[in-house]
């Protein structure tokens, strides 16, 4: 895909299409990571550092068990 870098207000930027968007997964206003190897420009999503929990289970068919679990006696000035 041809493409050419135009001015944008002080810097200079390319545009992606929305089709090209899409195919990436790639949304607006989503970070991505750029990184420059061998004359070439690496464009790829950043993965959020925040977890959402319910993502991170929505597949999980397994059981829960909420233990409790015993770390013993305060040691400091720890307020239980």
């Amino acid at each position: 895909m041809l493409m050419s870098i135009k001015k944008w207000g002080n810097s200079q930027g390319l545009r992606f299409s929305k089709e090209l968007l899409e195919q990436l997964k790639i949304q607006v206003n989503d970070e991505v990571n750029v990184e420059v190897v061998e004359e070439k420009i690496i464009i790829t999503k950043a993965h959020p550092d925040k977890i959402d929990i319910e993502k991170l289970f929505a597949d999980y068919k397994g059981e829960y068990r909420g233990d409790e679990f015993d770390w013993g006696l305060p040691k400091g000035d720890e307020v239980w």
